[in-house]
């Protein structure tokens, strides 16, 4: 083997991929996230399995895509204890502005959940406190379609009532996203949690009272958080503000008459 030879024994490999004709520079990543080469081409397939690749879809084929609430979910449970903290002071009105850059639906879907399954066992445990035999029903027997209605009634509540709201805003011309809205109403059923353990004692004058302050401070607080956020733009608070209030006073009369009569 001659010299000129020898020279070239390593290969290709041992030359500079930046010196040889024709070559792209090799792209360099930044923060851990590969950049586009110097002629506008893809450097690297993307990582689909990434946090921050999961972007909520635009428009309303998003709805249909899961993916698209990803970044709703992913919060830390500070911050839902402080919004569920906050739920139990309607008269500030600043919640909505609280979670204007980082809504979830973490903590309302887990308070919708709560909520079926409390109405449901302790609905019966109520009913069970409150069972008196006669000569046609001697013994109390468990109602399972607590299970139904509980969960047709909040479900229902927390995906179709934020639904019209956001389309009766719209029309208004208000501007108010949707995730905001299902958080604001989500949160606002966190009252009905602790109201749902007093409820049980078997004291009709003792549950109206419960039931009464429960819905009074769940309406307020959507309400006056829709009458701030709106009266910063606009004058048109009236119907929104009032239809908000009538919708969750009725929730707590379907939840006493439902679960706890």
């Amino acid at each position: 083997m001659d010299d000129h030879s020898l020279k070239f024994s390593g290969g290709y490999t041992s030359l500079p991929a930046s010196h040889l004709p024709g070559s792209v520079p090799v792209c360099a990543a930044v923060d851990g996230v590969p950049r586009a080469s110097e002629f506008g081409g893809p450097s690297a397939l993307p990582d689909v399995g990434g946090e921050h690749n999961a972007q909520p879809s635009n428009g309303w084929k998003g709805l249909c895509n899961i993916a698209s609430y990803r970044p709703y979910f992913n919060v830390d449970t500070y911050v839902v204890v402080e919004r569920i903290i906050g739920s139990l002071y309607p008269h500030k009105g600043d919640f909505i502005e609280k979670i204007a850059h980082n809504p979830d639906m973490y903590g309302p879907v887990w308070i919708s959940t709560t909520l079926v399954f409390l109405a449901t066992v302790l609905g019966n445990f109520a009913a069970y406190l409150s069972f008196e035999p006669s000569s046609t029903v001697t013994e109390w027997v468990y109602d399972i379609n607590y299970v139904n209605w509980a969960a047709a009634i909040f479900y229902a509540y927390i995906s179709l009532v934020p639904l019209g709201c956001y389309f009766l805003l719209q029309y208004l011309g208000v501007s108010l996203s949707l995730v905001q809205i299902w958080c604001l109403y989500g949160y606002s059923l966190f009252i009905f949690i602790p109201a749902s353990f007093l409820l049980i004692i078997p004291t009709e004058i003792l549950r109206w009272i419960v039931i009464s302050l429960a819905g009074l401070a769940s309406a307020f607080f959507v309400a006056l958080n829709l009458q701030s956020h709106i009266m910063a733009t606009s004058d048109k608070w009236t119907i929104p503000v009032v239809s908000s209030f009538i919708v969750q006073i009725c929730l707590a009369l379907l939840i006493k008459f439902f679960f706890f009569v």
